[in-house]
């Protein structure tokens, strides 16, 4: 086993991935959507370092192509399972979710299942794509929840703020509180547009990979 620089931030990214969930365990909101959001971002961008340095340093190794998918799989199921349990959103989250799920279980179970012959199955510049764009909504989603919760946007249309000022005896911020609405329901429509974009892609991608493997799922007689 070959301990690269690349390796390590695969490594890296395939731990940050459970300890997004983790932040909501013990971190009480805002401060997990931040965390979560931090801790996401910082570990996709290290997604296009490492394989940027192991192709420039001919540093590619077998640790490090069997790492990489699984960190951006569990990257994305593990966030789009915390960002279902806690956005506002869920009910629009589910089904572009369920697609991405099923075709990542689904293309891992035929790579597993062809075997040698996986190499049929290698990665598109769709699948990037595919993996870019994921990565992006669920970023823009954490960003809806910092929004929604370290803006204190309530299901009264008050924020924290706004709640002080009535209290004091004081006009409150009625523009401040339509900017916040507008980021929020900005932040929320884009992330769910990113992510039905996702699905689209992840649909198509499983779709060609099925059709590679085909040939090879057929019995001999």
């Amino acid at each position: 086993m070959t301990l690269t620089l690349p390796n390590i931030l695969t490594m890296i990214r395939l731990i940050a991935a459970p300890m997004v969930a983790v932040m909501f365990l013990y971190f009480t909101r805002p401060y997990a959507d931040w965390f979560a959001l931090i801790l996401f971002v910082s570990a996709a961008i290290t997604d296009w370092f490492d394989g940027y340095l192991a192709r420039a340093w001919k540093q590619e190794t077998k640790l490090g192509a069997m790492l990489d998918p699984i960190a951006d799989k569990a990257m994305v199921v593990i966030a789009l399972m915390v960002i279902i349990g806690f956005s506002s959103w869920s009910p629009w989250l589910v089904l572009p979710a369920t697609v991405i799920l099923f075709r990542e279980v689904f293309v891992s179970g035929l790579r597993e299942f062809l075997g040698d012959t996986a190499g049929t199955l290698k990665v598109t510049q769709l699948a990037k794509w595919k993996t870019t764009c994921q990565m992006v909504a669920i970023a823009v989603l954490f960003s809806h929840g910092v929004f929604e919760h370290y803006l204190g946007m309530s299901a009264y249309g008050m924020d924290q703020d706004m709640v002080n000022a009535i209290f004091a005896g004081s006009e409150p911020d009625l523009q401040g509180l339509r900017w916040k609405h507008t980021a929020m329901e900005w932040a929320g429509s884009a992330g769910l547009a990113l992510l039905w974009l996702a699905a689209a892609l992840t649909l198509i991608t499983g779709i060609d990979y099925l059709m590679k493997s085909l040939p090879h799922l057929k019995d001999d007689h």
